[in-house]
């Protein structure tokens, strides 16, 4: 399988690419779902969410002030 960037994959392998989706490579094609949950459930007005591709993960901070975290109520992924 040829990958969006051009990178070949052997058939049954499994990875995770720059964009931290987690692939799979069969006969059939390559197939990808995200490896992360996103924030949905917080004050959007006060905070904003970061995503850090090195980890994968999201954090939501206030927007003055990215020291500040804020409460996460509902997840999506």
């Amino acid at each position: 399988c040829h990958d969006s960037d051009g990178e070949l994959h052997e058939f049954d392998s499994k990875w995770r690419n720059a964009d931290c989706y987690d692939c799979f490579c069969s006969r059939d094609g390559i197939q990808c779902c995200s490896s992360f949950m996103t924030p949905v459930g917080y004050d959007e007005e006060k905070c904003v969410s970061i995503f850090n591709k090195e980890t994968c993960t999201y954090k939501v901070v206030e927007k003055d002030d990215h020291s500040k975290e804020c409460p996460i109520h509902e997840w999506v992924g």
